[in-house]
């Protein structure tokens, strides 16, 4: 069996690879399995070392890497070397901060001594999209290789050069062999790799029903999973918001990656006093982002990652506008052999349009009326999913209080788009997945939170 690595802007093959059989991957596991024995007792020192190095090789190399994500999937270039630079700060912050969390920690009972370790727990399958191709991985990787894990991955079938590279800045770190491997394999050989005894649990970033696909399989095996799924992240904007910056960030947050983000603006709720001002300048500012070759530093929106993903996201917008959503932008599919989406906006957004309804894959906005500020934010709130939100406000203590107490999702930020930080937690809740990555919390998903009593 082949994987085929297509270019989605000019339809070409980039290249082929021959995939892993299933006796091939149960080696690679039990490879890992083996590395993780000696991985699992080495300092942390040694450990930070190790990380701080290989984000040493990822600046070095951060403009390769980016051409080849511009390759596989379409990110435009000053996008993927920025994602490879995140890559980059990632490995540094558990470099500098994984020890201070790890650490035992004190518990004063009737015990002579009593306290909690956080030990490792061996191998994590992590199951990955292509659309954050490094960034995905690295977020996952670098807190589990920190802790004492290793891993093994399964990449989007469309990144397979991705999946490979990612091994070879590992071997080039200077990491001990076989601490993370990738498996090239297809979509339904992950059953099986889950079953594997030697794998102690599983990480998937992806959408809501591949998500529980992983959770139903995983917890018939009581095996532990982090979920990080879709989303359809609200983006409120109140009357007394600066409508020009406002306007600016949430063009930005939804055109970000082509469209492609889990974390992306979807829905914008605008107070109806001020929706035709916003819509003005929302327009306006979709319209000047540039369509083009991902690999010319001046594009904005490159190609969707794939053919078939961008004959989704038009059906999803041609099926909300013939339930009576207004097309101001944008909704026709290019000519030729790629995968191009213009910027689109959408208006006169309702329920029951798969607009309002579904996560929009692409650079996509759907612009919602809401009658006042409580409508706004119950309309922020009608959604299954609960990943990211943002309110725009000009009173910051207000928003804080918004986004604290009534924005349903795992992050909510104040006049800023959603974005993911090392420093900070990330994951989501409702129908977007269960678990943190990142921060404190991150590096705790993965390890076992021992009792350790002395009487």
């Amino acid at each position: 069996m082949s994987i085929i690595s297509v270019n989605p802007a000019n339809g070409k093959v980039v290249k082929t690879y021959r995939a892993h059989t299933a006796k091939q991957a149960e080696q690679k596991i039990t490879q890992t399995h083996k590395a993780w024995l000696n991985w699992k007792n080495t300092s942390h020192e040694v450990r930070s070392q190790l990380l701080i190095h290989m984000a040493d090789i990822l600046q070095i190399r951060k403009k390769e890497l980016a051409v080849l994500m511009a390759q596989e999937m379409g990110k435009p270039i000053n996008q993927g070397v920025a994602e490879i630079e995140k890559c980059a700060a990632v490995c540094e912050y558990y470099a500098a901060n994984a020890e201070k969390y790890l650490s035992d920690q004190l518990i004063e009972t009737d015990a002579s001594k009593s306290f909690v370790s956080f030990q490792p727990i061996g191998v994590v399958l992590a199951i990955m999209p292509w659309n954050f191709p490094f960034w995905q991985v690295f977020r996952f990787l670098a807190p589990a290789l920190a802790a004492g894990n290793c891993g093994v991955l399964k990449h989007a079938s469309n990144v397979p050069g991705c999946a490979l590279a990612i091994e070879d800045v590992i071997h080039q770190a200077g990491f001990p062999e076989n601490v993370f491997q990738s498996l090239l394999i297809s979509n339904t050989m992950v059953e099986k790799v889950i079953e594997n005894p030697l794998i102690q649990a599983v990480t998937i970033t992806g959408s809501t029903n591949a998500g529980k696909q992983v959770a139903q399989k995983a917890g018939s095996l009581l095996k532990k999973t982090v979920l990080e799924l879709g989303g359809s992240d609200a983006y409120v904007i109140l009357e007394d918001a600066d409508l020009d910056k406002a306007a600016g960030i949430c063009v930005n947050s939804r055109t970000i990656n082509s469209g492609q983000s889990c974390i992306a603006a979807k829905r914008f709720i605008v107070v109806k006093s001020i929706e035709k001002e916003f819509t003005r300048l929302f327009l306006s500012k979709m319209k000047a982002k540039k369509l083009g070759d991902p690999l010319n530093a001046n594009t904005d929106i490159g190609p969707q990652a794939r053919v078939d993903l961008r004959n989704e996201l038009h059906a999803q917008v041609r099926q909300s506008i013939k339930k009576g959503a207004k097309c101001i932008l944008g909704g026709e599919i290019p000519k030729g052999k790629n995968a191009f989406y213009p910027a689109t906006i959408l208006t006169k957004v309702k329920p029951g349009m798969p607009a309002y309804d579904e996560e929009l894959f692409g650079p996509v906005a759907a612009i919602i009326s809401a009658k006042d500020e409580k409508d706004a934010i119950r309309i922020a709130n009608d959604s299954t999913f609960g990943l990211g939100s943002a309110v725009f406000i000009k009173d910051k203590e207000k928003g804080e209080r918004i986004a604290k107490n009534e924005l349903q999702a795992g992050s909510c930020f104040v006049n800023a788009l959603v974005k993911s930080d090392p420093r900070l937690p990330f994951g989501g809740i409702k129908q977007s997945g269960y678990g943190r990555e990142l921060g404190l919390f991150g590096i705790h998903e993965f390890v076992n939170i021992k009792t350790v009593f002395v009487a």
